[in-house]
């Protein structure tokens, strides 16, 4: 665990994952990630199923988002803070290599933040949106 983990609030660990995401820093993701993470995307979302450990988060998510579209961004709008939980109400905004298509969807991420780390991501999002850019 970095030194300086446990001295984060479950908002500021969150918030660095989204900076870290943003910029594709994955040494700087890995860093507010517990070991053993447990990463959920959607059913019904192209990249559905939970991921565990930080390098199958990457590869089955953030590696695959970046081969597939252009821009891919998390606009992080809203946190609702209560304990070690943290949901953030958000939007993806991408553009879709394959069709061009432009799309911006509507999510929702609930974290667990334990000791200044992930430890639990569980998405909810408007998959037909992400879907319809993809045909």
């Amino acid at each position: 665990m970095p030194a300086d983990a446990a001295a984060r609030t479950p908002a500021e660990a969150v918030r660095l994952q989204y900076l870290a995401s943003a910029t594709g820093d994955m040494d700087a993701w890995r860093e507010v990630v517990a070991p053993d993470v447990e990463w959920t995307e959607s059913a019904g979302f192209p990249l559905a199923g939970t991921y565990r450990t930080p390098e199958a988060t990457i590869s089955g998510v953030f590696e695959r988002l970046a081969a597939e579209w252009d821009g891919w961004t998390t606009h992080d709008d809203t946190y609702i803070v209560d304990g070690e939980r943290v949901v953030v109400l958000a939007r993806y905004t991408a553009r879709n290599q394959a069709t061009g298509k432009d799309m911006i969807a509507r999510v929702a991420h609930s974290f667990i933040v334990r000791d200044g780390l992930i430890v639990r991501m569980e998405q909810i999002v408007d998959s037909a949106t992400v879907r319809a850019a993809m045909t």
